[in-house]
């Protein structure tokens, strides 16, 4: 078990979180527990209930990233009424990203906010969505354009849990690895070039979350509501979440990421900001990692439509994440339309020699 404390509430990751949050319940003294669980992992939050000892319910919810909206949030806020929540229940969110996101959501506007414990049972949710204090769900217009930072009084990532995910759904948490070795550079990005040579089945889960959790935690500890360096934490982003949204989200978060931190690179690499050997290595690793870097659609200016509400966007101008050297990111950079335009149609096909003209 691994405990982090870098940002005031503590973020455990364990093989099995369930004693671990147990613990932390006994010690802060909460009377009731209702567990907020997305319906795929169901059967995980009722043995969570079970094992806590405390008048504890299990609300169950649809999810996944078309299901986070605002409906869906005034559904659980409606359940938690329901139910009578109140001012001293704790919530307990068990899920992926989209639950830790509107999970979290729900906790800071039910009676203008509760206790909130985040579960994270996806590598996504342990390695990004449940550790800030971002919440929030998407609008028509765009990926969590409502929400709000709101810090959970505990984070447990449950390493158990990802050893019943399928190759690809676990595949979907690397690109943010991936972005926190790019951020740090150095042994974080080397550890990730010796690992993906191995099953992911074989991997040193607990070292692996924690050492990407202590680069985020970093970051975050210095700009709590991104005014401005937590900025670098959104490399491959802007991109991604326009990919996702074009695509009706039928390109999941984790290869529109991976796309995007091609993409991001591409954009250093032409406005001269980024070395082609390290935008190498970073092709190699993702391709190493098996994630996507091509975008399965041609319209530029769909993505750039839906770029235009990125929320980094200052004034109308577009404004980037982009890499100087795997260790030195640069955030709100402004690029000429002629070169993102360009950039657009390169991920456009399979990278290659092109790539570095």
């Amino acid at each position: 078990m691994t405990r982090l404390d870098d940002l005031g509430y503590p973020i455990v990751v364990a093989d099995d979180a369930t004693p671990e949050l147990a613990s932390f319940i006994r010690e802060r003294a909460y009377k009731r527990v209702v567990v907020l669980a997305d319906q795929k992992v169901a059967r995980r939050a009722h043995g969570i209930a079970r094992a806590l000892r405390a008048q504890a319910e299990v609300l169950v919810f649809p999810l996944g990233e078309r299901r986070k909206t605002l409906r869906t949030l005034e559904r659980v806020l409606e359940a938690l009424a329901e139910v009578k929540a109140d001012r001293t229940t704790l919530l307990a969110g068990v899920g992926g990203g989209v639950a830790t996101d509107l999970f979290g959501f729900a906790a800071a506007t039910y009676m203008r906010g509760v206790p909130f414990v985040a579960v994270a049972t996806s590598l996504v949710a342990m390695v990004d969505a449940a550790v800030g204090g971002k919440t929030g769900v998407d609008l028509r217009a765009g990926k969590n354009l409502a929400g709000i930072f709101k810090d959970p009084v505990a984070v447990f990532c449950d390493i158990g849990a990802l050893r019943t995910l399928s190759e690809p759904h676990l595949r979907e948490g690397l690109s943010e690895l991936v972005k926190h070795g790019i951020i740090e550079g150095d042994e974080t990005f080397d550890s990730l070039e010796v690992l993906a040579a191995h099953s992911l089945r074989k991997w040193p889960w607990e070292s692996v979350i924690a050492d990407s959790l202590r680069v985020k935690a970093m970051v975050v500890a210095d700009d709590r509501l991104e005014r401005g360096a937590r900025e670098v934490l959104n490399l491959g982003h802007t991109f991604g979440h326009a990919i996702e949204s074009v695509s009706n989200y039928r390109v999941s978060h984790g290869s529109a990421v991976a796309m995007g931190l091609r993409a991001s690179g591409l954009l250093a690499l032409r406005t001269g900001r980024f070395s082609a050997s390290e935008h190498m290595r970073v092709l190699a690793l993702l391709a190493l990692l098996r994630l996507p870097l091509v975008t399965p659609f041609d319209d530029v200016d769909a993505l750039l439509a839906a770029m235009s509400v990125d929320k980094k966007t200052r004034g109308g101008a577009l404004r980037f994440v982009l890499p100087r050297a795997l260790g030195d990111v640069e955030y709100g950079v402004t690029v000429p339309s002629r070169t993102l335009r360009a950039v657009l149609g390169r991920i456009r096909e399979t990278p290659g020699a092109a790539e570095f003209r």
